[in-house]
């Protein structure tokens, strides 16, 4: 006899190896039983997987299940500045890990003014609802009032450390690749290019890097991706991020995650397993060939 269903859950890309994908199966597994909960994604009623339109359908699933007195669960794509969200989702909707990133750069007018703005009004309507709130991480913390901050829980993506066992070490760097316009303005296109030149093999997952000289080895699941990070020494991480999925992937993976000099204030939690160097140096990042070095 199956157990009861509890909970019906909205994801937008559950069963993908995203970002929001892992996080969403983390905050299922560490807050709901086992079968006490249905997921509902676009794959699973068959429409075009499109990430603007799933929170459409995901207000209109969620109202739904709300008028015939089930719990509902908005899981992703969850951003802060999308206060649509946090005003027409219905009462006792529980929410996921909220994202978003604070860095942006100066070119991207949008993100830089008009996000500040709408993360305001997705917080005043947050603060109506009495909810516990969940960010993934804590990079929009210096937008939120003390009110906000005491009732929510920051770096929910910590959460994700689960060390594994560690695997004979084969591929040099192995580096996260998505094609997206805000993270394609951090992406450390120069440092492969350095990286290339001094005779180190890369490899990137995610989406294909036009670059001959890299090994690209297109958008795998989980558990692929795991067993490649498992034979990594370096990987790199993202200035928009930090502690994105992906790094703490490597974390558990041990892998040494680089970072640059001028970022190493953001460096608050498991400090043992980043690399502090000048990333435009090529005399320090020639020294990695020497895979225990210590900067």
């Amino acid at each position: 006899m199956q157990n009861k269903i509890e909970l019906y859950c909205w994801a937008c890309d559950f069963e993908n190896s995203t970002g929001e994908g892992n996080l969403a199966r983390l905050f299922i597994k560490k807050n709901f039983a086992l079968g006490k909960y249905r997921i509902f994604t676009l794959n699973n009623i068959k429409i075009l997987n499109y990430k603007y339109l799933s929170p459409l359908i995901g207000i209109l699933f969620c109202w739904y299940f709300f008028i015939i007195r089930k719990k509902t669960v908005y899981l992703n794509y969850l951003p802060l500045w999308n206060f649509l969200l946090f005003i027409i989702l219905p009462p006792k909707t529980i929410f996921g890990p909220i994202t978003g990133g604070a860095y942006y750069k100066k070119k991207n007018v949008l993100r830089k003014f008009l996000f500040p703005f709408f993360y305001k009004i997705s917080e005043f309507f947050l603060n109506l609802r009495n909810i516990k709130i969940y960010f993934s991480t804590e990079l929009l913390k210096q937008y939120l009032n003390k009110t906000t901050i005491k009732r929510s829980s920051f770096n929910y993506v910590l959460n994700y450390y689960k060390k594994k066992n560690i695997q004979p070490k084969t591929i040099y760097f192995l580096i996260y690749y998505r094609t997206h316009k805000n993270k394609e303005s951090f992406f450390p296109y120069n440092l492969i290019k350095i990286l290339v030149q001094l005779n180190y093999k890369v490899h990137i997952v995610g989406d294909f890097l036009k670059n001959v000289l890299v090994v690209n080895h297109g958008k795998l699941n989980n558990n692929s991706i795991n067993k490649l990070l498992s034979k990594t020494y370096f990987s790199i991480a993202s200035e928009e991020n930090i502690y994105s999925i992906f790094t703490m992937e490597c974390i558990n993976n041990s892998v040494k995650v680089l970072v640059d000099n001028q970022q190493k204030g953001k460096i608050k939690f498991f400090r043992k397993n980043f690399i502090i160097l000048n990333l435009k140096n090529r005399f320090e990042l020639n020294k990695l060939k020497d895979k225990n070095i210590t900067f």
